[in-house]
């Protein structure tokens, strides 16, 4: 095997270091948060940090990157409250990694990637129409990461909507019949397969 110490790690410039710590912990959950901002326009970026954080009650997180540059997605979270998360397909793929470019304010990742949006109801925030899995999430709370200038953002699930066929009938979603993605590094994409679901494990008498 090959070994890479903190020191060689530290030596490598920024873009094969990022390569390498972005992707020597696994597959990473695939999500696009949509916002709106006060003024009512509309922002999509892609996300891989999203966390289970507890299901009592529903909670989720996620991590931003230093707001020493605008962050949009923050900016309308914390002005509005809501933000919309939905998971990515392999047909998705393309366009949703197109949202990571740095557009500036002015623009919407929804018409300019040829993501279709979609209102629900009386809710402001838009959801991703092609998404199977689509969270409406408000904000809780938000913590410093001091050791690297991120934040570690909270939120509360507050609606689920599911495609009929994943659900099963313990409330299980099977994530691959929705041809759901994961995120390898920064800029890998690979489907999801079930292997084996098994049940609930308790030590053997």
């Amino acid at each position: 095997m090959i070994c890479i110490d903190k020191k060689e790690i530290q030596a490598l410039s920024r873009l094969p270091r990022l390569n390498l710590i972005n992707s020597c912990m696994g597959y990473k959950s695939a999500n696009l948060i949509g916002t709106i901002s006060k003024q009512g326009r509309y922002n999509l970026a892609v996300f891989s940090s999203v966390t289970h954080i507890g299901s009592d009650p529903a909670l989720l997180s996620f991590i931003l990157r230093p707001t020493t540059v605008p962050r949009h997605t923050y900016t309308n979270i914390k002005e509005t409250k809501f933000f919309s998360l939905n998971a990515i397909t392999s047909a998705l793929i393309s366009k949703a990694h197109q949202t990571s470019a740095n557009y500036p304010e002015e623009i919407n990742e929804f018409e300019v990637t040829g993501i279709e949006p979609e209102l629900k109801n009386d809710m402001a925030v838009p959801f991703v129409k092609e998404s199977p899995i689509q969270l409406l999430c408000s904000y809780v709370n938000e913590y410093e990461i001091k050791e690297n200038g991120t934040i570690h953002v909270i939120a509360a699930i507050e609606k689920i909507f599911i495609k009929d066929e994943m659900l099963d009938s313990d409330h299980w979603i099977q994530l691959d019949k929705g041809d759901i993605v994961a995120i390898n590094g920064l800029d890998g994409y690979a489907k999801s397969e079930l292997i084996k679901r098994f049940p609930y494990a308790r030590v053997a008498k």
